[in-house]
């Protein structure tokens, strides 16, 4: 049985919600908040498997709750947001401060539930039995320096785990490698994603030598504000992938909601292709038709990277890129905040390297510096 406990400042989505709820046979809806300090207290009170919090409401918001959350008893939170540039900008932050994912309801005075019912259910079943250590999983862990071993063939065997013994996590700010503009890192996550991003974009030197995209499975609207917050962290630039950008080293292209992120090449470069051909197992941007098209295109020069996520999109990009003689890698389940995806795609043999995601982007560098020997 799944225990939730509901937020929201507005009677009728207290009611639609909690309704939609009980209409599940594993779910109990322990009980419902109507502003941020109550979501506090109740929290302690009943300490819910899940809590979907509003974001907008009176005597204390929803990212006040969220953080003092965090801080006293940690939750899976799931974010029930506005379809607004607020809104997305609002859920971004959340999503830095610890809730796990967030559904994106319609504007205006009564939002259909019919639009959203589906995604938070699966999302709640999703992180249900998350621990506290995973939800702060900033966590710094404890683990071997990266060795990379060479490129397996595909073969459905196990990638070899390289958590362990104490090191600091700590790469290398500079990469010092000029002339690798016609390598890759192709990253893609979902749940979980916006977190894991940071940490490992965080990470990387502003020299990377090569060109950078992220296909995070987000809804219009939240992906720019998902790049600009990575932006103003970063040393590397981070920006909303667009119609026709030219691939440059250093900069990390994001892929826009709404639209699957493909490439084209010609003499100028290598160029940004948004489609909206229809969505893969409901998501739109997906993973796969970005790693298949990074793979026929910079083929044995591509590091693919699978982070934290829900289902298996990303598993057959990975093994385009593998086929290709690419290098992958995918994270943990010590850290992951959802294993789904790194989990497809390392049973299907076609992971290099697994890594907890304090490593990742060490194992990101040390792929390069190998390829530009």
């Amino acid at each position: 049985m799944i225990r939730v406990l509901v937020v929201d400042d507005s009677a009728f989505m207290r009611k639609v919600l909690t309704d939609l709820f009980k209409a599940e046979s594993d779910f109990e809806v322990v009980d419902v908040a109507r502003n941020g300090a109550e979501a506090i207290e109740k929290t302690l009170l009943h300490s819910p498997d899940v809590v979907t919090l509003d974001i907008e409401m009176p005597v204390l918001d929803g990212l006040a709750a969220l953080e003092k959350i965090m801080a006293v008893k940690p939750t899976p939170v799931i974010m029930v947001s506005s379809l607004t540039q607020s809104g997305a900008e609002a859920t971004i932050k959340a999503l830095s401060l610890g809730a796990v994912d967030f559904v994106a309801k319609s504007a205006g005075p009564i939002s259909r539930i019919d639009d959203i019912a589906s995604e938070l259910l699966q999302k709640c079943r999703a992180v249900k039995g998350l621990s506290g250590a995973r939800l702060l999983s900033g966590a710094k862990l404890a683990v071997q320096p990266v060795t990379l071993k060479p490129a397996a063939p595909i073969q459905p065997a196990p990638a070899v785990s390289l958590v362990k013994p104490p090191q600091p996590a700590v790469p290398a700010k500079t990469m010092g490698i000029q002339g690798m503009s016609d390598w890759i890192v192709a990253i893609g996550t979902s749940t979980g994603g916006p977190r894991a991003l940071q940490e490992v974009l965080t990470q990387l030197p502003g020299d990377l030598p090569c060109p950078s995209i992220v296909v995070q499975h987000m809804p219009p609207g939240f992906t720019k504000s998902l790049a600009d917050r990575l932006n103003s962290l970063c040393e590397l630039k981070v920006k909303e992938a667009e119609d026709n950008d030219r691939l440059v080293a250093g900069t990390v292209f994001v892929a826009p909601g709404d639209y699957h992120l493909t490439l084209r090449r010609d003499a100028g470069g290598t160029f940004i292709k948004l489609n909206k051909e229809p969505a893969i197992g409901g998501l739109r941007p997906a993973v796969d038709p970005m790693m298949v098209s990074v793979s026929e295109i910079f083929g044995a020069k591509t590091v693919g990277v699978i982070l934290t996520g829900m289902g298996h999109d990303g598993a057959k990009g990975m093994q385009a890129i593998k086929r290709m003689k690419g290098m992958t890698i995918a994270e943990d389940q010590s850290t992951a905040v959802v294993f789904g995806m790194p989990k497809a795609a390392i049973e299907a043999g076609v992971v290099d390297i697994v890594l907890p995601l304090p490593r990742v982007a060490e194992g990101i560098v040390q792929c390069l510096k190998r390829g530009g020997k």
